[in-house]
């Protein structure tokens, strides 16, 4: 064979792959893709996941099916999909849990969360709000910085557990005010919410305690996000309110294994996005607590990377551990 006709028909052989692969790519999805939801059913996680199925769903003529993984601190369901086959097929509703927070905070794990995925896309935050009984005599942010600090360790902060948004936002607020308080974890946030009612303890960093504010049962003194919520909007937040700076929210994203091909992980970006944008979407998610993200991979990697950082710091300094 001659030389160009061998090269001739490498270019053929090559081009015609190509064609194939990008005729692939642009006919996905066509089979139903599998979300899994690190968490139990009935949860947050799980509410927000199956809205956002239901609606993607919808819009690429595909079911999106949500599979419940639990366990370890959801860090089965993240090594499930680490593990699975990079086709977009398989899919991660994470969290900051499983995509910042467990990594300092277990001693080893079964899966590199900057490593072993490719973000998609940031879905939804969910400040908590800082909020006290009202026998402790603080109407602000920074009464209760001075308070505490002539107080050192008297003031109690629930949890519903070591390590998750709710215990570290409040070492965050420690480290950061320079303040003493003594940390309660909980089996969950309902028992610790209750015994904040109760007045057993003092103050507490949570997302579920809208109805108690608006009841006048608990005083809200700001929020952890960097924006106001628009559930409580005329809360200041916790940076405005006399913390600059301060700024801790559980959170929640969408992503793949890594090295699915970027044309996957493109039409999946464009169709997420789109999702945010229904105004039923929306509204309903504002009604449930959560503020609509969106956003690139890139964004949403630059995010990931931002926040290892800061929880990193915050569980060695509290010295928290899940093991």
């Amino acid at each position: 064979m001659k030389p160009g006709s061998y090269i001739s028909k490498v270019v053929v052989t090559l081009l015609s792959l190509v064609f194939t692969i990008t005729t692939a790519h642009a006919a996905y999805p066509d089979k139903p893709i599998t979300l899994i939801v690190p968490y139990t059913p009935g949860g947050v996680t799980d509410a927000l996941a199956r809205s956002i199925a239901k609606s993607l769903s919808e819009r690429i003529k595909q079911p999106v099916i949500v599979e419940n993984r639990a366990g370890a601190g959801a860090n089965i369901g993240a090594s499930v999909v680490a593990k699975a086959d990079p086709d977009g097929y398989t899919l991660l509703m994470g969290s900051a849990a499983t995509h910042a927070i467990n990594a300092s905070l277990y001693k080893k794990l079964d899966y590199d969360h900057l490593k072993d995925f490719a973000p998609i896309m940031l879905v939804a935050e969910v400040p908590n709000i800082l909020v006290v009984h009202p026998s402790v005599p603080v109407k602000t942010v920074r009464e209760l910085i001075t308070y505490a600090k002539a107080r050192p360790g008297e003031l109690n902060f629930g949890s519903s557990g070591s390590g998750g948004t709710i215990h570290l936002s409040g070492e965050l607020f420690k480290s950061m005010a320079g303040v003493q308080m003594t940390h309660i974890p909980y089996k969950g946030s309902a028992p610790a919410v209750t015994d904040l009612l109760g007045g057993q303890t003092q103050l507490m960093f949570d997302s579920s305690v809208v109805q108690y504010v608006k009841a006048g049962k608990l005083r809200a003194l700001g929020v952890t996000s960097a924006k106001r919520s628009s559930v409580l909007p005329d809360v200041p937040t916790i940076a405005e309110a006399g913390l600059p700076g301060y700024e801790a929210t559980a959170w929640f994203g969408i992503l793949a294994p890594t090295s699915t091909p970027e044309p996957v992980i493109t039409k999946l970006s464009v169709e997420l996005n789109a999702v945010l944008r229904d105004p039923n979407v929306a509204k309903w998610m504002q009604t449930q607590g959560f503020e609509v993200a969106g956003g690139s991979p890139a964004d949403f990697t630059a995010h990931i990377k931002k926040e290892t950082v800061k929880w990193a710091r915050v569980v060695k300094d509290s010295g928290a551990t899940a093991d």
